[in-house]
């Protein structure tokens, strides 16, 4: 007898989609939109280094093509990271 195939892997980091208006990522089974007012290293960045992304350690988020590193937590409960990127930070 065959073993059962397993459910999906939850684990699993993707991007799903770009819009005009941002990103939207699948991390560990929850989907988020990633808005370039928030996050706008992505607003001028090429579609293939957006898909680029890597999750290591299960809660850190890697583009290796934009040196951008983003912890999950900060995406998942973004309350709790007062400070935001404005242009004047450049």
């Amino acid at each position: 007898m065959k073993s059962l195939k397993h459910g999906k892997n939850t684990s699993e980091t993707e991007v799903l989609g770009i819009s005009k208006f941002g990103v939207w990522i699948f991390i560990e089974g929850k989907e988020f939109f990633l808005s370039y007012d928030k996050f706008p290293w992505f607003r001028e960045a090429t579609v293939d280094s957006i898909y680029n992304v890597t999750n290591e350690l299960g809660h850190h988020l890697r583009w290796p093509d934009l040196d951008i590193d983003l912890d999950v937590e900060s995406i998942e409960q973004p309350e709790n990271f007062p400070l935001v990127y404005t242009e004047h930070d450049k």
